[in-house]
């Protein structure tokens, strides 16, 4: 189950930013270093070695990944970015069924209804956490309205938390 946390956007973008620029140069110097062991190893003196550079910066990044998955991820370190890529893979889980909720908020279904909540709070934090405002305005009219048909069905619109069984209810609402 995947909870909203109150973040603030500066610092987000700020940690992020540190982060990817950690990642980048990890990933740089393993691709750069197994390159060089990689034609040193394998290559040809005076030959064409582009296989092995090729190979190289493969394994680097294969490494990086495996470093940032096994040892990083789990780390407060990496939280921020941790945070924003489950963020952005809870927003994905709803819009893969959006016309199925969409479906379900038409029939006043309450699931889909505060499904629905969740993606507007969870899609304008993503748009604050990136700066991206100018798309959060285009969607404005439309959360205020939901957030309004929520209140007068006597519905929380404080829904902050996405329940992997909301998912699974809605799929029975055919667009």
């Amino acid at each position: 189950m995947f909870e909203l946390q109150p973040i603030e956007a500066d610092r987000y973008r700020q940690q992020t930013r540190r982060i990817a620029l950690s990642l980048t140069a990890l990933f740089a110097v393993l691709g750069m270093l197994f390159s060089v062991l990689a034609v040193r190893l394998f290559g040809e003196e005076g030959g064409d070695n582009f296989r092995w550079n090729l190979l190289g910066v493969l394994a680097g990044l294969a490494v990086t990944v495996a470093l940032v998955r096994l040892t990083l991820w789990p780390t407060a370190w990496m939280a921020p970015a941790v945070y924003g890529w489950q963020l952005k893979r809870a927003l994905m889980r709803v819009t893969n069924l959006m016309h199925h909720v969409k479906a379900g908020v038409a029939a006043r279904d309450p699931q889909a209804l505060k499904l629905l909540r969740f993606y507007h709070l969870g899609l304008a934090q993503m748009h604050r956490l990136d700066g991206n405002l100018s798309e959060l305005s285009q969607h404005v009219r439309e959360i205020d309205g939901h957030r309004a048909l929520l209140e007068s069905l006597g519905i929380d619109a404080e829904q902050n938390r996405l329940d992997p069984a909301w998912l699974e209810a809605i799929k029975r609402f055919k667009p």
